[in-house]
């Protein structure tokens, strides 16, 4: 399971030269959850603040869940929460380039991947495109005995 850093992710767009004022909060967790479902894990990513009002933008976005840490706190006390809380942090991949975090996640010895790296991941991720695997029949054909079955339904028989 990913823990992201959500502002720390965003403003390394801007530094590795990505348009980031055309990204929104909620954009970004579109793609992210785009880029988790296609390696197949799941996420949480958290962001400072209380967010929008209305934050049913952020539900149902697959494969990440969405943190806002509320007024008062900041997303980098309840990131070190998490992966305190985590029962497995070994299989927990934190993102952030911040050193408070990155240490926090060194010493649960989960995984550390700067917000940089992960961007780049998930630009490549993205771009490939998806190969769908034909069914074999469709270049064999049907066999003898699927061709008599199909015969007779359609009344076809000889």
């Amino acid at each position: 399971m990913f823990i992201i850093d959500g502002h720390n992710l965003l403003h390394s767009i801007v530094k590795i030269g990505e348009d980031a004022e055309s990204i929104s909060d909620v954009q970004l967790c579109y793609v992210v959850g785009r880029y988790l479902k296609a390696i197949g894990e799941t996420g949480q990513i958290v962001f400072d603040g209380t967010g929008p009002q209305d934050k049913s933008r952020f539900d149902n976005i697959e494969n990440l869940e969405v943190f806002f840490a509320g007024m008062g706190n900041d997303a980098d006390t309840l990131i070190e929460d998490k992966i305190r809380a985590s029962t497995a942090p070994k299989r927990l991949s934190m993102v952030s380039s911040d050193r408070r975090l990155r240490d926090a996640a060194r010493a649960r010895k989960a995984t550390i991947v700067k917000s940089q790296v992960f961007w780049n991941n998930i630009r490549k991720q993205l771009k490939q495109k998806k190969t769908i695997k034909e069914p074999p029949a469709k270049r064999l054909g049907l066999n003898q005995s699927e061709t008599k079955q199909w015969l007779k339904y359609f009344g076809l028989n000889q």
